[in-house]
Order: structure tokens, then C-alpha cells, then sequence
């Protein structure tokens, strides 16, 4: 992965997100979720160096920040919260991210939702809604509290309509926090 539209100015959480939303973007849509482990580039870059030249950490450019590196598969037949769950990152992962794919409804359609549905019921009631929208959200949470978001629309998919920020996505962004805890 690049960082080839992420701006400079942004921290360095906030550009980890950004690469892995473009890279996520690269692959287009109706994907599954993808979880990332993020590692301190310039750690990386010291104690794994050939690692570091096969992802093209190398070079001085960038010297600091998070690199991104995908885990494998998410199981789509587990729920997500469950999966997170069972995981546990060695010492050497600082963070962690995941971009996954939901349907979401407007706030205006809060008092609209009917009571007492399962998940799958719900996920077709929303489904069937005129005014779905469909979004990739990436999360990701540092071993010190720091989180960051950003969320795509698929009716606006461009790099500059990327929303970001530390609390779009708060349970998400608590259940990656969950997988640092001891």
C-alpha cells in the first residue's frame, strides 16, 4: 500500500486509515471486512529490515507513522464481534484496523425502526429502505486509546469525500480496543 492521497498534515493515525481506505477503494466494492495489524514503521524499518524492503518501507520518505499490514481473512460465516473477540496481538502491533461494509439509514428513520428484530431481520428490513446508504467504514484503535475513522459512501466514491474522525464509528472502535485488553 501507498500513501499516494493521503495529506501530509494529518497524523499519522488519521494518514494509517487513509492508506488502507484507498486500498480498500482499490479493490472495490462488495468486499469482505479486512483487519490490519498496524506495526511503527521506523521499528519496522530497524528490527525487520527485509520485511520492511519487501513492503517497500525502504526509502528515508516517511520515516514515522503506521504501517498497515493485512491479516488473514475475516470468516464471513462468524460474527463480527465475535471474531474480534478471539483475537490477541503480539508486542510488536501497536494498533489495529478494520474496514468493513454495512448499510446505514438516515437518524431521520430512528423512530421508524421496528422492535424485536433479529440481526438478519433487520438487515433486511434496512435492506429494503428506498433510503439506504451503502459505506465502508475503516476503524482503527492504538494500544493508547487513539482511534480514528473514516467512512466512504459508495454514492460519493472519491478520495475527497472521505469522512474522518476519532468517533464516527464508537462501537466498532471499542470492540477493536477490546482485542489490546489483557
Amino acid at each position: 500500500m501507498t500513501m499516494s492521497n493521503t495529506p501530509m498534515a494529518a497524523s499519522p493515525l488519521t494518514r494509517a486509515v487513509l492508506e488502507i481506505d484507498e486500498y480498500a477503494s482499490g479493490l472495490g466494492w462488495d468486499q469482505p471486512a479486512r483487519l490490519f495489524a498496524l506495526v511503527d514503521t521506523a521499528r519496522l524499518r530497524t528490527q525487520e529490515p527485509s520485511l520492511a524492503a519487501q513492503l517497500g518501507l525502504d526509502e528515508e520518505t516517511g520515516a514515522t507513522g503506521f504501517t498497515p499490514i493485512e491479516q488473514d481473512e475475516v470468516p464471513a460465516d462468524k460474527a463480527l464481534d465475535e471474531f474480534l473477540a478471539t483475537i490477541a496481538w503480539p508486542d510488536a502491533v501497536v494498533g489495529c484496523a478494520l474496514t468493513v461494509e454495512r448499510l446505514m439509514l438516515p437518524s431521520s428513520v430512528d423512530t421508524q425502526v421496528p422492535q424485536g428484530l433479529s440481526d438478519a431481520e433487520l438487515a433486511k428490513w434496512v435492506a429494503a429502505r428506498p433510503e439506504r446508504q451503502e459505506v465502508r467504514m475503516t476503524v482503527a484503535v492504538l494500544r493508547d486509546g487513539n482511534r480514528e475513522s473514516a467512512i466512504r459512501l459508495r454514492e460519493k466514491d472519491s478520495a475527497t469525500e472521505v469522512l474522518t474522525g476519532p468517533d464516527l464509528v464508537p462501537g466498532l472502535a471499542e470492540a477493536l480496543a477490546a482485542t489490546f485488553a489483557d
